[in-house]
C-alpha cells in the first residue's frame, strides 16, 4: 500500500467556460484531477477540452447525460444516461470511462444494480452553491480532507468562487503533506478495490 497523503480533487459538471480555467491552475500547481463529465455538455467544440485534460495527466469519468435524478429512472432510462455519457467520451477521446457520480447524489437500488462502475461521491465542498462563499468552500474541504479522501468540487458554467477557492486548497494541502492524484490513481495507489456492491465511496478507508 501506498504510504503517501493522498487526495483526489474531483470537478463535476462540465464541460463547461470555466473547465479550461480549472485546467490552467493545475497546470500552473502541477498536479491532476478528475473531471465527472456531463454527456451532453461534450459537444463537438467541447472535444480539445477533453484531449487537454487527458493531457495533463487527468481522469474523465461519468456523470450521466442530462444531469437528472436518477433514482426514480427504469433500467432502461439508466443505461441510456450512462451509456450515451460513454458514448460521446468515447467518441471524443476514445476512452472508457471507470467511475460514476449520481447526479445530486441521488440514489436506488435499480441504479446500483444497473451501473457497472463504481459510484464516487466526496466530500462535498458545497461549491454547487453560489451563496457559498470562496472561503467557506475553502474552510469545507480543508476540514474534511483526509489521507484517501475524494473532494468534491465543480467546474460547472460561470463557477468563478471555485476558481478562486482552488489555488488555496491546493496550497493549503499541499502543506499539510498531501499529494494529488487522480481517483483511479488513489484506488490504486491504496490497494483499495473499489467495485464494492451499494458503496458510495468518499474516502478509500470508508
Amino acid at each position: 500500500m501506498n504510504e503517501r497523503k493522498l487526495v483526489a480533487l474531483t470537478f463535476d459538471d462540465g464541460p463547461s467556460n470555466v473547465t479550461e480555467k480549472v485546467l490552467d491552475i493545475l497546470k500552473e500547481e502541477g498536479i491532476v484531477g478528475t473531471f465527472f463529465l456531463i454527456g451532453q455538455n461534450v459537444t463537438p467544440d467541447k472535444k480539445p477540452v477533453l484531449e487537454r485534460q487527458l493531457a495533463q495527466g487527468c481522469e474523465i469519468c461519468n456523470h450521466s447525460f442530462t444531469h437528472n435524478k436518477m433514482d426514480q429512472m427504469t433500467p432502461a432510462q439508466i443505461h441510456e444516461e450512462i451509456e450515451k455519457t460513454s458514448d460521446v467520451i468515447r467518441d471524443a477521446v476514445g476512452i472508457e470511462t471507470r467511475f460514476f457520480r449520481p447526479p445530486y447524489i441521488a440514489l436506488s437500488d435499480t441504479m446500483y444494480a444497473n451501473i457497472n462502475m463504481p459510484f464516487i461521491c466526496g466530500h462535498d465542498s458545497k461549491d454547487w452553491d453560489d451563496s457559498t462563499s470562496a472561503q467557506d468552500r475553502i474552510d469545507r474541504v480543508l476540514a474534511s480532507v483526509k489521507d484517501g479522501s475524494l473532494v468534491l468540487m465543480h467546474d460547472m458554467a460561470n463557477n468563478v468562487k471555485t476558481l478562486e477557492a482552488l489555488p488555496v486548497i491546493i496550497r493549503e494541502l499541499r502543506a499539510k503533506g498531501f499529494s494529488f492524484v487522480t481517483a483511479s490513481q488513489i484506488f490504486d495507489e491504496k490497494g483499495i478495490d473499489p467495485n464494492v456492491p451499494h458503496k458510495l465511496w468518499s474516502n478509500v478507508f470508508d
